[in-house]
């Protein structure tokens, strides 16, 4: 049975710089919080335990971050949200080094307030575009970045240069020669900001694979496909079984699939790129 939410006033919450409304709310479906924006969710958090990721795209980013060697991460995170991922990857590689790049800074107080980080935890969140943010960091991480995770919305879409081959390939400056990026693309019927995006990030890291719920990734319904992308192997074997089980099956497209499925699709560069898909309001209604 799902909580009962609190009353409006009650509810933590705060202006963004474009007029948006931030909130945080109990989640009706799991134990934890929502981050709310204008009635899109952003994200979940269960502060009792980090490790329970309630979203599915976000479940199959952790998938993928635990195939990564043992020990420690050094890590990036582009969008903040409410800093689910930073927190997991806290929670099951203690001692990682977590830089967070976000451009609402009221968003990041109210989460901090809200929904405070683990005492210790090391990581960093800086003020800013995204895109900007990264150029910024320091000179000396360049190449050694386990993972980057890039999952930065503005509302429900991605800004368009965010989605580029430039701004990939300043993604891919920063990884370790086996660093992970993970990109988080949302799109519906036909895919073709999906697929154009797979096309882009290809020009960039050369191994790429997709992991979707089944109907999400044949385009029959708006969803989240996860992208993950290095310029060496991906550690693959064991995702499709892990995929497949569960109560949301899901696919993972690797190999000639991909080929097949960037097939006819052009690489967004800085002049002609567009921001993701606006989903329909009834996707987020309660």
């Amino acid at each position: 049975m799902g909580r009962q939410r609190r009353d409006e006033a009650e509810t933590p919450s705060a202006r963004l710089s474009d007029g948006r409304t931030a909130r945080i709310l109990p989640s009706r479906y799991a134990n934890g919080f929502e981050v709310d924006v204008d009635g899109t969710p952003q994200s979940h958090v269960d502060p009792a335990d980090p490790t329970h990721l309630h979203f599915e795209y976000v479940a199959r980013m952790g998938a993928v971050i635990d195939q990564l060697p043992e020990g420690p991460l050094t890590a990036v995170h582009l969008g903040a949200g409410g800093l689910t991922i930073p927190r997991y990857v806290e929670a099951t590689r203690p001692g990682s080094r977590q830089q967070v790049i976000e451009i609402e800074q009221a968003l990041v107080e109210l989460v901090r307030e809200s929904l405070p980080l683990p005492r210790g935890a090391s990581i960093r969140i800086r003020i800013g575009d995204a895109r900007d943010g990264l150029a910024r960091l320091p000179a000396a991480m360049a190449g050694s970045v386990d993972l980057l995770v890039s999952d930065v919305y503005s509302g429900a879409q991605t800004p368009a240069h965010l989605t580029t081959v430039e701004f990939y390939r300043a993604a891919a400056a920063l990884l370790a020669p086996a660093g992970v990026l993970l990109v988080n693309v949302a799109d519906g019927s036909g895919l073709a900001f999906a697929r154009r995006q797979v096309a882009t990030i290809r020009e960039a890291l050369s191994e790429v694979v997709v992991v979707a719920e089944v109907q999400v990734l044949k385009g029959r319904r708006f969803g989240n496909l996860v992208i993950a992308a290095s310029a060496a192997p991906l550690p693959v074997d064991w995702l499709p079984r892990l995929m497949a089980a569960g109560p949301h099956p899901a696919k993972v497209a690797q190999g000639s699939e991909i080929d097949a499925f960037v097939q006819g699709a052009r690489p967004a560069v800085d002049g002609d790129a567009t921001d993701s898909p606006k989903p329909s309001e009834i996707l987020f209604e309660r």
